[in-house]
């Protein structure tokens, strides 16, 4: 009888927790902000909110203090993301169902911001974890990827995670500095609106159980370049202490005011308006403003090309801009790495980035095939490429493997963590992501993005990218417990890594993440420098 009643005991127990799991009503999980009250949800013992505004947003101007409400705001849902030219990929059906994109709904009013945390009101000083989407400086959103949700990092962790939307492509980078001082901020608004949202955590956070005074801003692909951006803006100095940038090195170097003051002025050829009736754009369907800003780019690109001029990143595209307002230096220039030279940094990108998608036809191809595509592609240094590749990975074995190797974002990211650490200042630790997804007979290797679910530990919540096996969870648990020590004290080191030592250009220490993590020095040193001749 007593092992019968402590097994009914331990029946309701077990159903007391689940029913438990999600926690909702008019006064749970509130918290007061500057601008009025919110509520959200509790769900599996982490506090969420979603669609909390930071900022309003008005046409081509800085963003704008939000209007405070009365009563109790609810927060349980996503907010608007910001309109789209086109969305992050065009991939559909398989890729699809491996990256499950959530596109939302679009609005141009969309700084918004949700929070994931342990506690709330409890006067607690938890590390900030400060996510910025990917896609570019064009595409994206904080739900657009289900790696994306922050509640197991938030309760693994004990930390406090926010993610954001903000303005993007032209609603967000259109220069028309040139007429007149109320667009004087319009060729940076959007690094404008997520410098906003920094604002908005220094002055919340805390009310949220978070630390204003420890903030770690982390992105990835674009959500890394605005990292990099962040860092090289004087205004929002101080408002985070670390970074992470995750594969978001590609992109060098900010547009010259030059250039984007020329893209706007052909963006306002394309709509037949005169430079007097400037205002007249705020009246322009987005569709119609987004046809003309594509056309305005090809223009200023064609004319570029023409003179000999380089085109920034992977071809002239809305980004930031070294305007000499809010960004008076470019991105990787000494000024911009003197600046953050104190904020400690976590670097590095994946293995494969893009190249499974561009050599998709190829990945079950033969060693001959391979050999004659190098060869097409690299002429007479085929047989020295190959070799580099071989040096740098030499556990591959696949045929595909020596044509999936990226050339793209790595080189970037070494060069930053170069140039960063010969400061000798705050910490630079380099990473490389070489785990391959077993998904679709392994095609998709350690594609861009495959890092994310291991970052916010989402393993199974992505179980179509990851295969959510236990090795994929393992390893899971090492990489968001690393992101989680660098958010709290600096280090991504723990105890169930081997020692990591900090980068710098001698002994280029990265480690490698796969089912064995490993530190080792750069490999493709030889590889890079052949491919820059």
């Amino acid at each position: 009888m007593k092992k019968i009643i402590i097994f009914f005991v331990c029946c309701i127990a077990i159903r007391l927790e689940v029913v438990a799991q999600l926690v909702t009503g008019e006064n749970i999980a509130v918290v007061s902000t500057m601008s009025g009250k919110v509520r959200g949800y509790v769900n599996n013992t982490v506090f969420t909110y979603k669609g909390i505004p930071y900022a309003e947003a008005k046409r081509f101007e800085a963003p704008q203090k939000v209007k405070p409400w009365d009563g109790v705001r609810s927060s349980m849902t996503y907010g608007p993301v910001a309109p789209l030219i086109d969305p992050t990929t065009s991939v559909r059906d398989e890729g699809e169902f491996i990256f499950h994109h959530d596109w939302g709904y679009t609005s141009e009013n969309c700084l918004v911001l949700n929070v994931w945390t342990p506690g709330i009101n409890d006067g607690k000083k938890r590390p900030v974890m400060f996510w910025i989407h990917g896609g570019g400086f064009t595409a994206g959103s904080s739900q657009e990827l289900p790696s994306y949700d922050g509640e197991s990092l938030a309760k693994k962790g004990d930390v406090v995670v926010v993610s954001i939307n903000h303005r993007l492509n032209i609603l967000g980078f259109l220069d028309l500095s040139a007429y007149g001082e109320k667009y004087k901020h319009s060729a940076n608004a959007s690094i404008l609106d997520i410098k906003a949202a920094l604002e908005w955590v220094r002055d919340n956070i805390s009310n949220f159980g978070g630390d204003a005074n420890n903030i770690t801003i982390f992105g990835q692909s674009g959500g890394g370049a605005k990292v990099n951006t962040l860092m090289a803006m004087p205004a929002a100095k101080g408002l985070f202490h670390k970074a992470i940038n995750q594969s978001g090195s590609f992109r060098m170097a900010a547009l010259d005011k030059k250039a984007t003051q020329e893209i706007a002025a052909e963006v306002l050829k394309a709509l037949n308006i005169e430079p007097s009736q400037v205002d007249s754009l705020q009246k322009i369907p987005y569709t119609q403003l987004a046809d003309a800003g594509k056309k305005a780019l090809k223009a200023v690109a064609d004319k570029m090309k023409a003179e000999g001029k380089p085109v920034i990143g992977f071809g002239l595209s809305w980004g930031p801009s070294n305007d000499g307002e809010d960004l008076p230096y470019q991105l990787f220039s000494k000024e911009a790495f003197e600046l953050s030279k104190n904020v400690p940094l976590l670097i590095g990108t994946t293995k494969n980035e893009f190249m499974p998608f561009m050599n998709i036809a190829l990945s079950t191809a033969t060693l001959e095939k391979v050999n004659d595509v190098i060869k097409k592609q690299r002429g007479n240094n085929a047989d020295a490429y190959i070799a580099a590749v071989k040096k740098a990975y030499p556990d591959d074995t696949k045929p595909s493997d020596l044509l999936d190797i990226d050339i793209t974002f790595r080189p970037g990211a070494v060069y930053q963590a170069n140039e960063k650490s010969a400061l000798n200042a705050a910490p630079v630790y380099m990473y490389l992501f070489t785990w391959q997804s077993p998904v679709m007979d392994g095609k998709y290797k350690a594609v861009h993005c495959m890092e994310l679910p291991f970052v916010f530990n989402n393993i199974h919540r992505c179980a179509e990218m990851t295969g959510g096996d236990k090795d994929a969870v393992a390893l899971a648990d090492k990489m968001s417990s690393a992101w989680i020590s660098f958010a709290r004290n600096g280090n991504p080191g723990h105890k169930d890594l081997p020692a990591w030592p900090a980068y710098n250009a001698i002994n280029t220490s990265t480690m490698h993440f796969d089912n064995k993590c490993v530190v080792k020095p750069q490999l493709d040193k030889e590889l890079f420098e052949m491919v820059k001749q």
